[in-house]
C-alpha cells in the first residue's frame, strides 16, 4: 500500500507554469519513483488526487462504471460546480448514452474516412508549406499548424463555401486571439453561427455532422438543437487544438532533435509509427478528468466517492515502467501504447483524422524543407488543457532541387 505523501512535497500540478519548467519530467518521474497516485489540495480545485502512471491511467480511463465523465472531463470549472453540457456532450456523459453519441457522428471519423480525407488533407498540406516556404519568416502556429484542421473540420461540419472564409476568421479569433477576452468573444459569435445553421439543416440535411445531429435520434427522441450545437461544437474545438498544438510542439521537438529530423527525411522512415511517437513525446492534452462514482481502491488508497481524480497525460507517457527509454525521442519506437489519444470509452474520436493531419504534415515538410530554423525564443501558453506554444517564429530552409 503507499503511504499517505504530504500534499506540501507535490508541486502544483494545476499551475500551467509547472508544465513550462525544463524539469517537469524529472519532478514526475521522482514523484512516480515514489508513488504513481498523489493527493493534491488545489488553491483554484481543491482536493485532487494525481495518477501518474501509464498503468493507473489506463484503470482510470476505462473503467467508467468506477470512474464518471459526466461532472467534468476538464479542470476549470471550479470546486464543486459541474460543467455546462454535462450529461449532453460526448466527453461529459458516461455508457450508454456517451456511445449513442459517439456512434452518430463515428462515420465521419473512422479509419476509413480518414482515408478517404487523405488526398486533400495532403494537398491543403503541400500549399500551406508552400506558401511558407520562401517568406523570410513564419509563425508556425498560425500559418501552418491551424490551417489544414481548421478547413477539414469545416467540410465535416457542413459549413457552406461561402461562410468559410467567415467562419476560418472566427476560428482563428477563437482558437488564436491574442488575448483571452478576444477568443472568448469570437467564441460567442461561433456559436449563433453553428445555432443558425443547424436550424437550416433541420430542414435541408447533408451528408454533414451538423445534419446528422439535429435530424437522427437518440432513446427515441431527436436532439435539442442546443445539445446538437453543443457537440458541434466540441468536435470543432477537439478536431483543431489537438493537431494543432501536436503539430507545432512536435515541430519545435525536431528542431532541438536534428537526428530525429534526419531519421524522419530518411529512406524507410515508418510515417505511422513516427506519428505516434511525436504524440507521445508531445502529450499536449496535459489531463483528463474524472470523479468517482463509488468508494472504491486505487493503487492500494481509499477513494471516495464524489472524489475527483486527474490522469497527467505526460506523466503517463513518460512512464518507465512501460516504455524503454521514455526520455528519447524514437521515431522507430514499437510498441507504443501512449494515452495521448486517452483510452477506454473516451479515446478520442478523432484520433484517425489527426494521424492522417500529422503524417502529411510532417511529410510536406520534409520533402520541402531541409531543415527549419526557429528564428526567436518560442512563446509557451498558459493553458492546462493543451500545453502548447502562442507562437513559434520559424524560417523554412528549401531543399535544394537534385538531378
Amino acid at each position: 500500500m503507499n503511504t499517505a505523501t504530504s500534499a506540501t512535497t507535490l508541486p502544483d500540478l494545476t499551475e500551467p507554469a509547472f508544465w513550462a519548467r525544463a524539469d517537469s519530467h524529472l519532478v514526475l518521474r521522482e514523484l512516480r519513483r515514489q508513488a504513481p497516485l498523489w493527493r493534491l489540495e488545489s488553491e483554484t480545485e481543491g482536493p485532487l488526487w494525481c495518477v501518474l502512471s501509464h498503468a493507473l491511467a489506463g484503470e482510470v480511463l476505462g473503467d467508467a462504471a468506477r470512474f464518471s465523465s459526466e461532472r467534468g472531463s476538464l479542470l476549470g470549472t471550479g470546486r464543486d460546480r459541474a460543467p455546462a453540457g454535462a450529461g449532453k456532450m460526448m466527453a461529459l456523459t458516461d455508457p450508454p448514452r456517451h456511445r449513442d453519441l459517439r456512434g452518430l457522428v463515428m462515420p465521419f471519423f473512422s479509419k476509413r474516412k480518414a482515408a478517404e480525407l487523405k488526398g486533400r488533407v495532403a494537398a491543403l498540406t503541400r500549399r500551406v508549406v508552400q506558401g511558407a516556404l520562401h517568406a523570410p519568416e513564419t509563425d508556425f502556429v498560425r500559418e501552418i499548424s491551424t490551417a489544414v484542421p481548421l478547413n477539414v473540420m469545416c467540410d465535416l461540419l457542413g459549413v457552406p463555401d461561402e461562410d468559410r472564409d467567415h467562419v476560418v476568421r472566427m476560428c482563428d479569433r477563437a482558437f488564436l486571439g491574442d488575448t483571452p477576452e478576444e477568443r472568448a468573444e469570437a467564441h460567442q459569435q461561433l456559436l449563433p453561427y453553428l445555432f443558425a445553421l443547424g436550424m437550416r439543416r433541420q430542414t435541408d440535411p447533408r451528408d454533414d455532422i451538423i445534419s446528422t445531429l439535429v435530424t437522427h435520434e437518440v432513446d427515441g427522441h431527436r436532439l435539442p438543437l442546443d445539445e446538437a450545437l453543443l457537440n458541434c461544437d466540441n468536435i470543432l474545438v477537439g478536431g483543431v487544438q489537438t493537431v494543432r498544438h501536436t503539430s507545432t510542439m512536435a515541430m519545435l521537438a525536431l528542431t532541438r532533435h536534428p537526428d530525429a529530423w534526419r531519421a524522419m527525411r530518411a529512406d524507410g522512415y515508418d510515417a505511422e509509427l513516427g506519428v505516434e511517437e511525436l504524440l507521445r513525446w508531445t502529450s499536449v492534452g496535459l489531463h483528463v478528468l474524472r470523479t468517482a462514482r463509488v468508494d472504491t481502491e486505487l493503487a492500494g488508497r481509499r477513494i471516495r466517492a464524489g472524489d475527483r481524480l486527474v490522469v497527467w497525460t505526460p506523466a503517463a507517457n513518460r512512464d518507465e515502467e512501460e516504455f524503454e527509454a521514455p526520455d528519447r525521442l524514437r521515431l522507430d519506437r514499437t510498441p507504443n501504447r501512449h494515452v495521448a489519444f486517452g483510452w477506454g470509452p473516451h479515446y478520442c474520436i478523432g484520433a484517425p483524422l489527426a494521424r492522417v493531419e500529422l503524417a502529411c504534415l510532417f511529410d510536406a515538410l520534409t520533402e520541402a524543407a531541409a531543415w527549419v530554423e526557429v528564428l526567436r525564443p518560442p512563446v509557451p501558453n498558459r493553458s492546462l488543457i493543451n500545453f502548447g506554444l502562442d507562437s513559434l517564429d520559424v524560417r523554412l530552409h528549401a531543399r535544394r532541387p537534385t538531378g
